[in-house]
């Protein structure tokens, strides 16, 4: 007797897609279904809030020196330096508070409620802080606008979640791109509208409100700017899944299975090492790329004979928005072929490695002048901004697809408050150190802001040490 052959195996059916009426995430999975294309007009809303969030950060970098010496808290011209760390410092330490909680919120009841709140929060506290005559009222709103201002972990969320999983690097792109043209913008706008009776006195007379508050007109532009956008904010679809009693399984188009939190239990985010290893990897880049900018902006404006370049605030700024411009173009059209090439950890390893002669050259530029110097500083400022752009980049992606859609708003809320308070701690220690090495201009080992840079490529050899085996986790599609 013999045996019949087996019956031949049907190929396994692909999960079927379902989605549920009424719900957000499902009516957004169907349009990704459905338009395979860039999802343009997202990722256009992604970049002005992201905008709009970010231009209060920094924009008062090139204005930072003369505010503190405006508010008379220094007794010194050197200790100028040493509060301007702490203001500086405000925003991140009230963000680092928040930020968990806002990510948790996003997951709970979407990204859309955040997102508005935040850019809402961003029209009242910065208009707030340009009316600060005092340097406690000057902290009180920086502290209150980054813990109201909880944007940064909805958006990085929703930047993937409109966006098909090829598509997810140009998300997180536009997200990076809008946040560090902010950083740089901000900046920008500070240096060119601060003291606005000084720089412009037949436009503003002194006795006008910009002559009483000098620091009003950056701010106040910013905010009507929020405000605009604010508004769009009404037309912001959501793209969290809200539908209860979920049977089977719903494939998203990221390749991702989600099923109700009461059939598959969460793994706890602060055990999941693949994204922890990258937000610690995140936090010491942040930590940098802070004190950086606010060693930037004192170094230039400081005076040469205390090792700077003594420009004025207007200078900072033309340089930053030189520097964001070339930002904008790499991130539209170089940065997908970089990630496509090398990948998140390579570009970022890569962009790291570059940064550090770059740093070790800033203290030299002061033996330049005229054209020399111009060509120098913009040349650095620009390369600087697009290596420190790469690496932010790269490592949110890896954060990112590290986790499922319903912990994406809670991972990124972690990300940025641990990220925060890096960021809390840069400006504060920057500050201090700045104001110590220029009082130590004769020494004999890195004289000077020498002593500053120095730092400062020291820890970015530390992030970068990071992102090798054993300590930074690959997700498992980077593998």
């Amino acid at each position: 007797m013999t045996d019949s052959p087996a019956p031949p195996q049907s190929p396994p059916s692909a999960p079927v897609k379902v989605y549920y009426d009424g719900c957000p995430g499902c009516a957004m999975e169907r349009k990704k279904d459905s338009h395979k294309g860039v999802p343009y007009k997202e990722l256009i809303f992604v970049g002005v809030t992201t905008l709009a969030s970010s231009l209060p950060i920094s924009s008062l970098f090139p204005f930072l020196y003369f505010m503190i010496r405006d508010l008379h808290v220094a007794q010194r011209e050197e200790d100028i330096g040493f509060y301007a760390g702490f203001l500086g410092a405000s925003y991140m330490i009230g963000r680092g508070f928040a930020s968990i909680f806002w990510g948790m919120v996003a997951d709970r009841i979407g990204r859309k409620p955040v997102i508005a709140f935040s850019i809402f929060s961003v029209i009242i506290f910065n208009t707030l802080f340009g009316l600060s005559v005092k340097y406690w009222m000057a902290i009180t709103t920086r502290l209150l606008l980054g813990a109201l201002n909880g944007i940064l972990a909805p958006i990085k969320a929703y930047s993937i979640e409109v966006c098909q999983a090829e598509q997810q690097a140009l998300g997180l792109s536009v997200v990076s791109t809008a946040w560090g043209l902010g950083v740089i913008i901000g900046p920008a706008i500070g240096g060119y509208l601060a003291q606005p009776v000084k720089q412009y006195p037949h436009l503003f007379h002194e006795k006008s409100a910009f002559g009483r508050f000098p620091y009003l007109l950056p701010c106040l532009c910013i905010s009507l700017f929020a405000a605009f956008v604010f508004i769009s904010c009404a037309w912001l679809p959501e793209t969290l899944h809200k539908h209860k009693g979920l049977e089977g399984v719903v494939e998203t188009a990221e390749g991702a299975n989600t099923q109700e939190s009461k059939e598959l239990p969460k793994e706890s985010l602060f055990k999941n090492w693949p994204l922890m290893s990258s937000i610690l990897t995140y936090c010491v880049f942040s930590l940098h790329d802070t004190a950086y900018s606010e060693i930037f902006s004192l170094w230039t404006v400081s005076d040469r004979n205390f090792g700077g370049l003594s420009f004025s605030s207007k200078d900072v700024g033309q340089v930053l928005t030189v520097a964001g411009g070339s930002l904008l173009v790499y991130q539209l059209f170089v940065y997908r072929w970089v990630n496509k090439i090398l990948g998140p950890i390579y570009s970022t390893r890569v962009a790291a490695v570059l940064s550090i002669p770059i740093i070790a050259a800033y203290p030299f530029m002061t033996h330049l002048s005229g054209l020399k110097l111009g060509a120098a500083l913009y040349s650095a400022a620009m390369i600087k901004s697009v290596l420190a752009i790469t690496i932010t980049t790269g490592i949110s992606l890896l954060q990112n697809n590290a986790v499922p859609q319903e912990q994406r708003g809670a991972a990124n809320g972690i990300a940025t408050t641990a990220m925060s308070l890096f960021k809390a701690v840069a400006p504060a220690a920057a500050g201090i150190i700045f104001s110590w090495a220029q009082k130590r201009q004769n020494a004999a080992f890195f004289p000077g802001d020498q002593m500053v840079f120095l730092l400062l490529n020291l820890t970015e050899v530390i992030g970068l040490m990071l992102t090798f085996k054993p300590f930074l986790a690959v997700p498992q599609q980077y593998k």
